[in-house]
């Protein structure tokens, strides 16, 4: 079964190609990096598998079924949850009030079912408060959980931006530099959860990152890009000693 492909992945804006003909697998349960200088077109490939942009060209498959067309509400029901590298949260609710939007993709009640709270409603919302829960356990946040968002520090917004896409039980996991703004504390905090996620939770990760520290600590493969174009594609290693890579980031 191909878990998740895109297969010759394009997009113009304009005369600009800012992906073009990008092909790449990621296996289930392996964590795939996506790197490149800013403009290489990686934020792009995630506005395309989460369907914010039309692919011109192209297809993206998941879990042996075509998503190059799906509607884009209906991606995270698939299994498909994603974070940004601006933090996207409500900033005026709480943290708890935050994940909890995130199980709106697995509600299944009625108009008059929620207006009149059965019975089922209820057993229903109990059941997402502790899936919740448990993700608030796992990234051990505890403390936040009644604090507004406005009113917590930049890291643990981070961090609750990965918990609200893990409240939405998904199979495939899009991190959009999920370091971004942190310090090496936290990085370090970042990278022994992104590999939690992957080895306890079974979520497999495909993150876009320009911290080259925690791509080696956690990715299985990478993928470089430049100019919207495939340049290498390997293991950390592989790929950061690749000559076009470091051509593409030092100049030359």
């Amino acid at each position: 079964m191909t878990f998740f492909k895109a297969d010759g992945l394009a997009i113009n804006f304009g005369g600009i190609k800012a992906v073009d003909g990008v092909t790449f697998e990621v296996k289930k349960g392996e964590i795939f990096t996506i790197i490149g200088p800013n403009g290489a077109g990686k934020t792009t490939i995630f506005n395309l598998v989460s369907r914010i942009y039309e692919a011109s060209e192209g297809k993206l498959v998941f879990e042996d079924r075509d998503i190059t067309r799906t509607p884009p509400h209906q991606i995270a029901k698939l299994g498909i949850a994603r974070t940004f590298q601006n933090i996207e949260l409500f900033e005026h609710a709480t943290l708890l009030q935050n994940l909890l939007l995130a199980r709106h993709a697995h509600k299944k009640s009625g108009f008059f079912g929620e207006l009149l709270f059965t019975p089922g409603v209820r057993k229903m919302e109990l059941e997402h408060r502790e899936a919740v829960e448990k993700v608030i356990d796992f990234l051990d946040i505890q403390q936040y959980r009644d604090t507004y968002i406005v009113n917590l520090p930049y890291g643990v917004r981070k961090v609750t931006e990965l918990a609200r896409a893990l409240c939405t039980d998904p199979k495939l996991l899009l991190l959009d530099e999920p370091s971004s703004g942190l310090n090496v504390e936290e990085t370090a905090d970042m990278a022994f959860w992104i590999q939690d996620i992957k080895n306890l939770l079974g979520v497999t990760v495909l993150m876009v990152e320009h911290d080259m520290s925690l791509v080696s600590a956690v990715s299985d493969r990478v993928l470089a890009l430049n100019y919207g174009r495939m340049l290498a594609q390997g293991t950390a290693q592989e790929v950061q000693t690749h000559p076009e890579v470091v051509r593409a980031y030092l100049g030359g």
